[in-house]
């Protein structure tokens, strides 16, 4: 059964206690009038002096008859102005309580107003496509301060202290990201200016060698941890981009790292518009994770592009590992791939599809993944119109 609203509620508690003190208040006019009018013509017959009228005369039985109507006459009279008091009083009460509960309407809906900004407000930022997006609208609710006023204000004030809390991950993000690059460009340039000497000996080559593919494993740490951290920030400026375009220049370079793998393109325009570097990155992290978790033998990615309902569309699908639907959504969460399993290995760090699905939410638009029964993944990125 579906619950009253606070609304409903409170139309009723004042619908039902305006109803109450009406009856109430008929049922006392009922019983002083009852009490006021026990002579409603004036003084009985029967309080006549007795000289009036002589036994002998005959007329004493026509007094008496004559007195009896008029006693009825008298107790119908007041049968019928109690009974007229209670249905004309009962039916101006029931217009007059359908009118208060029209108001109480009314006044309940004009008073439940500040909450239900309040409510929209929060709706708005729980449905912001990332996380931290969103928090920095402000209620700015108007009017006396009451207790409705007073909440307001509070969940302004959380607002603002989430908001900045967000700022400043994002920006420890960034600058961390900005910072460790220094150190890491200068052990590229040492270890290759060392294993580059004539004087170097294989054993150092070799060493300078796994010390390089170290320091580039970390420098593409530290480029998704960069534009994971730029892509949570919303667009400012936006240009057109095809998706057509930026597909087959990423399929070209991601394709080189996987020459094995077959690579079937259905590029169809697909118009949008947003930030070109990123959804170049985008693109590339979707192609290069389907080659990257494909099978070892008979594997192939397919890249389509188009419109689809009016809306520029990217799907990419692979060959693969079977993958369960619950695992799904973990995959688009840094640093984890299938089973939750924090990223160690040789295969990635688990960045690739958290920056795709956050590059998406910045141009506005989603990003959703689906396995295929036979093993891989559909991957099904959506960006608003151009």
């Amino acid at each position: 059964m579906k619950r009253l609203t606070i609304r409903a509620r409170l139309t009723l508690i004042y619908g039902g206690l305006f109803l109450l003190a009406g009856m109430v208040l008929l049922a006392v006019t009922y019983v002083l009038v009852d009490q006021r009018m026990p002579q409603p013509f004036g003084v009985k017959l029967r309080d006549l002096p007795a000289p009036l009228t002589t036994p002998n005369s005959g007329s004493g039985q026509n007094i008496e008859t004559l007195r009896t109507l008029v006693e009825q006459a008298q107790d119908e009279a007041k049968r019928n102005a109690l009974e007229s008091l209670l249905t004309q009083g009962g039916i101006a009460l029931i217009v007059v309580s359908t009118a208060a509960i029209a108001f109480g309407w009314l006044l309940a809906g004009r008073a439940l107003q500040p909450l239900h900004q309040v409510t929209d407000t929060a709706r708005r930022i729980a449905g912001a496509d990332t996380a931290g997006r969103g928090l920095h609208e402000r209620i700015a609710l108007t009017g006396p301060r009451d207790e409705v006023r007073e909440l307001a204000d509070t969940f302004d004030e959380m607002l603002e202290r989430l908001d900045r809390s967000f700022d400043g991950q994002r920006r420890f993000v960034a600058n961390a990201s900005h910072e460790l690059r220094t150190p890491l460009a200068l052990n590229r340039a040492l270890v290759e200016l060392a294993v580059t000497r004539a004087d170097a000996s294989a054993e150092t080559r070799r060493l300078g060698e796994s010390l390089l593919a170290v320091n580039e494993r970390h420098e593409r740490l530290i480029d998704g941890l960069l534009t994971l951290a730029d892509s949570e920030n919303e667009l400012t400026e936006r240009t057109p981009v095809d998706l057509a375009e930026v597909c087959a220049y990423a399929t070209d370079q991601a394709g080189r790292q996987a020459p094995d793998v077959r690579v079937r393109r259905a590029l169809a325009p697909a118009p949008a518009s947003g930030d070109p570097v990123l959804l170049e990155r985008l693109t590339f992290n979707l192609v290069e994770n389907a080659l990257r978790h494909n099978l070892p033998a008979d594997g192939w990615v397919e890249v389509c592009t188009g419109l689809v309902d009016g809306r520029p569309t990217l799907t990419v699908t692979n060959t693969g590992p079977v993958i369960p639907g619950y695992d799904v959504e973990t995959m688009f969460q840094p640093f984890r791939r299938l089973s939750r399993e924090r990223v160690a290995g040789g295969r990635g760090f688990g960045l690739g599809l958290s920056i795709v699905r956050a590059v998406a939410r910045a141009h506005g638009g989603t990003a959703e993944a689906q396995p295929r029964p036979a093993g891989g993944l559909i991957v099904t990125v959506t960006l608003p119109p151009a």
